[in-house]
This record gives structure tokens, sequence and C-alpha cells, in this order.
């Protein structure tokens, strides 16, 4: 019994039936991307989407506290607050950005400009 299958320039080309089992492996077409060949690379590949997701999102939580922080004006209990609650992004941020592969974290503290009274806290909590 012969089959179909896609030779690496993918151009269907026939060959022999598998000698395991009844089992038939084929080749699909060179356009396709590598990280789409098998099913567990499919879930790679949605693991990755989703890890770069959740990267972009406590980013935006992060500067939407910094925001807030830096807003705050003049009263000390609340900037305090705020100072707290924008170092738990900062922590959160962190952790993600190294369970993405980051492990230095002195850019996002540059480009967010993160204030010491923020930095500071990070890790810590409000008595």
């Amino acid at each position: 019994m012969r089959k179909a299958a896609f030779s690496a320039d993918g151009s269907r080309a026939d060959q022999g039936s598998s000698r395991l089992a009844g089992m038939h492996f084929s080749r699909r077409p060179a356009q396709l991307p590598d990280l789409l060949r098998s099913g567990a690379d499919t879930l790679e590949v949605e693991l990755l989407a989703e890890k770069a997701a959740a990267l972009g999102r406590s980013g935006e939580r992060l500067e939407k506290a910094l925001d807030a922080y830096r807003a705050a004006g003049d009263d000390p209990a609340r900037r305090r607050s705020l100072a707290f609650a924008a170092a738990e992004a900062a922590h959160a941020h962190f952790i993600q950005r190294e369970l993405s592969g980051h492990r230095s974290h002195d850019d996002v503290v540059r480009r967010l400009a993160i204030p010491p009274e923020v930095f500071g806290k990070i890790g810590a909590r409000p008595e």
C-alpha cells in the first residue's frame, strides 16, 4: 500500500507504508513554522503567548500604580499607601519578568523611573 506524503519542498511525494504496526509518518510542508509541527510545540507556542500577555498586563499595572503614586499630592498617608501599592505591582512585574527569562530589571527601573520611595518598599508589607 502506498500513501502520499509531503517532501521537504512541500510537494507531494508517494512513499510506501510504515514498518511500525500500520502507523504512517509523513512530513508537513516546509512552509509551516517549525514551532507548529506537533501538538506539544503548539502548546509551547500558546504558553509563550500567555507568558508574553501576562508580562504585558503586569507592566501596565505597574505603570498605572506609578502614575497614581506620582499624582498623589502632598498627603503623606495617601502617598505611603500608593507607594506600597506601586511596590507590590513592581514586585509582581519583576517576578513575571523572571518567569519569562529576564534576569535583570535595571532597564525597567530606568525606563519607568521607579522612585526610590517605591523601589525601597519592594517585597515589604505596610505595618
